[in-house]
């Protein structure tokens, strides 16, 4: 591809945003060749494996045991099957990207819209993620009361640990140099530790189980909803949200594929991230409910707080939530990766790739961070930021999008499985969207009269 051929204007239903692995913007970094399998695997493993991951051992609590595990699994499988589907249908479009592909089957509306979708939906979620990061290094106030962060414990409270110092610090140490890369596939070392993090929170957490379990401290984990009134069966539908969007990770297929030595290797990446993810998130829900049982928090991370009642519990609480924080500060550039090409996407749709236009590259990244280091300061509570946002855009990324790509089949290749599978998607999402939305406009009348 010549210097002239590659600076014309893209169209929406072909370009893929960023430069593929064939192209001239590849051939001129020396060594690359191409993304490698297992590098692929970890960049999609990392974006699958977010925050989420705490709030799985709450569902478990709610749903039982066994029905909790049986949806865990449930849930993965029909994300393989919506992702299976959307390369599918990629494939017979000739499109490069997610965008290009709504596009494709609605236009440039439909285009635009998952655009907006898949932007709502990262910024949101990388506020959430400084947000804890804050909390857990920093501490955070509630109701007038302090709870103290990692750093506060160990060196007591600086003019450097406070909150916004040290958002700043991470901001500028490790955010900045992470999210300046402009290949998904230079982030796969950063994304195998991140990965590595999680196992390791499902082995001290596994380990503290087994201690407990041989001192006998610990008693056998409900298998069973626990129903007594309606009040209580109507909480169970609760945790459709955050099973339902555990396992989104559709808005970097497209990056991670267009990388890749060999295209065809991309449906058994999906595969084996999916089952990867689907380990952590069945060994996580698992020890945690069996863990704390009845006490399981929302956010797991937060029984944490206090005393395990073994040995050196105090140090395996900082080592949880340290390497938790880590994680996080890993997962953020991947999420950052795919909200910067749709941002861009959005403001410039005709435009070169972005990656070959350095000032707009660094202009988009320099004023999307700075957007995200304000809404963490700013905003007051994780929900305040993600409770709408998160209900209706991420199921949009995640399901609705893939599924009615299906059922409008402008290429006349959906099977009557697939149209009965779109049908289930939406039917989720929607289901699951109007739980939260509702849940959420309850919350905030009951604190309203409370008040």
């Amino acid at each position: 591809m010549t210097y002239s051929d590659r600076k014309h204007r893209r169209s929406y239903k072909t370009a893929p945003l960023l430069p593929q692995k064939d192209d001239a913007f590849s051939h001129s970094e020396a060594g690359f060749d191409g993304a490698s399998f297992s590098g692929a695997v970890f960049n999609l493993s990392t974006t699958i494996v977010g925050a989420g991951i705490m709030a799985l051992p709450a569902t478990l609590k709610q749903l039982g045991a066994i029905p909790g595990l049986i949806v865990i699994i449930l849930a993965a499988i029909l994300t393989e099957k919506s992702i299976e589907m959307l390369l599918r249908f990629t494939r017979a479009s000739k499109c490069a990207s997610y965008s290009g592909l709504a596009g494709d089957a609605f236009g440039g509306f439909g285009r635009t819209l998952l655009q907006a979708c898949i932007v709502i939906n990262n910024l949101g979620t990388l506020v959430v993620y400084m947000i804890i990061i804050g909390d857990v290094l920093s501490g955070t106030s509630s109701d007038g009361v302090h709870y103290s962060g990692v750093t506060e414990e160990w060196f007591g409270q600086h003019w450097w640990n406070s909150r916004s110092n040290l958002l700043l610090l991470t901001t500028l140490l490790v955010f900045a140099p992470l999210i300046s890369f402009k290949r998904v596939d230079s982030l796969r070392y950063t994304s195998a530790l991140s990965v590595a993090l999680a196992v390791v929170f499902v082995v001290i957490t596994a380990g503290i189980v087994i201690v407990k379990v041989i001192n006998g401290s610990i008693g056998m984990p409900r298998l069973l909803p626990k129903l007594i009134d309606q009040a209580s069966f109507w909480k169970l539908f609760t945790t459709v949200p955050v099973l339902v969007t555990a396992y989104i990770c559709h808005h970097n297929i497209h990056p991670i594929e267009n990388e890749l030595r060999d295209g065809s290797q991309m449906k058994s990446i999906v595969r084996t991230s999916i089952v990867l993810c689907s380990t952590v998130y069945i060994a996580t829900s698992f020890f945690g409910f069996l863990l704390f049982g009845d006490h399981t928090l929302d956010d797991v991370l937060a029984n944490f707080d206090g005393e395990l009642g073994i040995p050196y519990g105090s140090l395996l609480n900082d080592v949880v939530r340290v390497s938790y924080v880590i994680h996080l500060m890993l997962v953020f550039p991947i999420v950052f990766f795919s909200l910067r090409l749709n941002m861009d996407g959005l403001f410039f749709p005709y435009a070169i790739p972005i990656a070959y236009d350095n000032r707009r590259f660094f202009s988009v990244t320099a004023a999307l961070i700075c957007f995200i280091f304000l809404g963490a300061n700013c905003v007051p509570s994780i929900w305040d930021a993600f409770q709408f946002t998160g209900a209706t855009a991420t199921v949009s990324v995640g399901f609705i999008f893939p599924a009615a790509i299906v059922l409008r089949d402008t290429h006349g290749i959906a099977t009557k499985r697939d149209r009965l599978v779109s049908s289930v998607m939406i039917l989720l999402a929607v289901s699951s969207s109007s739980v939260a939305i509702c849940s959420d406009i309850y919350s905030i009348f009951n604190i309203g009269v409370e008040a």
